[in-house]
């Protein structure tokens, strides 16, 4: 056990750099059982093949800086009109992030306060809508995302809010249709972006749908925000009133943002005052929807900015989609149905319901899993089972981030293959696989994943 006397004893005359160094050391000597954990979990990335769309690898320096003293720091409200004294240090360090936000994206004004990509969504909509006020977004099992309107989210229960759905036939957005009901539902917000389309969104043409109805555009772009950084993907930052992302999707660490670009000044009617929308998303911030702002996450956030200016950070996303498409294509021609036709961007959408009968998306997560391929399980537009998820989603940033090319996009869409097309299906979600099949499989990842270690 770690003892007052043995604390004051590694901390007697540390500078600020052995202070931070001894960190994980602390850890060990104090609590050896999550340290443990830790190493687990490291273990665990580091040996099975990260497919996960929804997730990224942060760098070491942005662990180092969530893991800083910052952590200890109280102070709510915004930079210069704080409600605490001592700001001296973290006003610097958010005014660095927001001018690093503000330059990696093209905007004319960043927020960097909320603490998730949802939490900037909740912050948004508390600024712009009364209770009661209507909201069109994508529908959930469409490829939308719970903070958009889902029956069980907090939208709901405050907003009216009906959506708009991709096209039977292509899985593709209906531009046209989302205009038509646009004009019939006349909401306050439209909200484009997804959790699960794989395809370009055009966000020029979801700024004429808002415009022609007299509404604000929200576009929440994390799944893509990376993509939209390097330019593989158009942009949303002049044509939506506001923008959304979390930051541990591009490969930072976990928290929100909001950004605005042309629109920032355009003025909005609060009760009798009349203000900027910059100005009012800063008061519903706080203390509208959330206090202390997590500093240590912003210092982070800070640190990542910067890399996404980087050469390397915008060719990575290139490489990203690159790798993607790669999978895709291999997958067809395996011959799985990945909804779209395909890719534009970092994700793939595979539906092994119509693969082979029984394999449902649970079966097929849980037994790539089980072989060491990490994959999300996912609802897919119009599916004709309506108990078990018959899709997958699979990702490419982390392994790309770790040097995967072309040649393991081979290899990892021929493992996948080799398990679905053997795995027997007992119930939606219950299964039984080979044990020298899954040997075998299990091996071949840990030796590729060996060869690309985390970055």
């Amino acid at each position: 056990m770690l003892t007052e006397e043995r604390i004051r004893e590694l901390l007697e005359n540390l500078s600020s750099q052995q202070y931070h160094e001894a960190i994980f050391g602390a850890l060990k000597e104090s609590d050896g059982q999550v340290y443990q954990l830790l190493k687990r979990e490291y273990e665990r990335r580091q040996n099975t093949l990260q497919l996960m769309a929804a997730e990224n690898q942060c760098s070491m320096a942005v662990l180092a800086a969530l893991g800083s003293v910052l952590q200890n720091k109280t102070a709510e409200g915004f930079v210069g009109a704080r409600m605490h004294g001592g700001c001296e240090v973290v006003d610097d360090v958010e005014s660095v992030a927001v001018s690093r936000a503000k330059e990696t994206f093209g905007a004319q004004y960043a927020n960097v306060q909320p603490h998730s990509g949802s939490q900037a969504n909740q912050i948004v909509l508390t600024a712009i809508l009364e209770s009661g006020d209507r909201i069109l977004s994508l529908a959930l099992e469409q490829g939308g995302h719970y903070s958009h309107g889902s029956r069980i989210s907090f939208t709901s229960k405050f907003f009216e809010v009906d959506n708009y759905y991709v096209d039977k036939e292509s899985l593709l957005l209906d531009y046209d249709a989302v205009r038509e009901q646009a004009v019939k539902f006349k909401p306050k917000l439209i909200i484009c972006g997804a959790s699960a389309y794989s395809r370009t969104i055009d966000f020029a043409k979801f700024r004429e749908i808002a415009e022609s109805v007299g509404a604000y555009l929200l576009a929440d772009i994390s799944h893509i925000s990376g993509l939209v950084i390097a330019g593989a993907h158009p942009s949303s930052i002049d044509y939506a009133h506001f923008t959304t992302t979390s930051t541990y999707k591009p490969g930072g660490p976990r928290g929100g943002l909001i950004v605005m670009g042309k629109d920032y000044d355009q003025r909005i009617k609060v009760g009798t005052k009349d203000i900027s929308l910059w100005e009012h998303i800063d008061k519903v911030t706080f203390p509208g929807v959330q206090g202390t702002p997590y500093f240590n996450n912003i210092a982070a956030k800070t640190v990542f900015f910067k890399e996404t200016l980087s050469d390397e950070y915008r060719s990575r996303q290139f490489k990203i989609v690159k790798n993607a498409k790669r999978l895709a294509s291999n997958l067809m021609d395996l011959g799985y149905e990945v909804v779209a036709g395909g890719t534009d961007n970092h994700m793939v959408l595979i539906d092994v319901a119509n693969l082979r009968q029984g394999l449902t998306g649970p079966t097929a997560q849980k037994c790539l899993e089980e072989c060491g391929i990490i994959v999300d399980m996912i609802h897919l537009p119009y599916e004709k089972s309506p108990s078990a998820a018959g899709g997958i989603r699979i990702g490419t940033p982390i392994v790309t981030k770790n040097g995967m090319g072309a040649k393991e996009m081979d290899s990892i869409s021929a493992l996948m293959d080799a398990v679905l097309r053997k795995v027997e299906p007992i119930s939606d979600s219950e299964y039984r696989i080979d044990g020298a099949l899954r040997e075998k499989t299990q091996t071949k990842v840990k030796d590729l994943c060996s060869r690309f270690g985390m970055r």
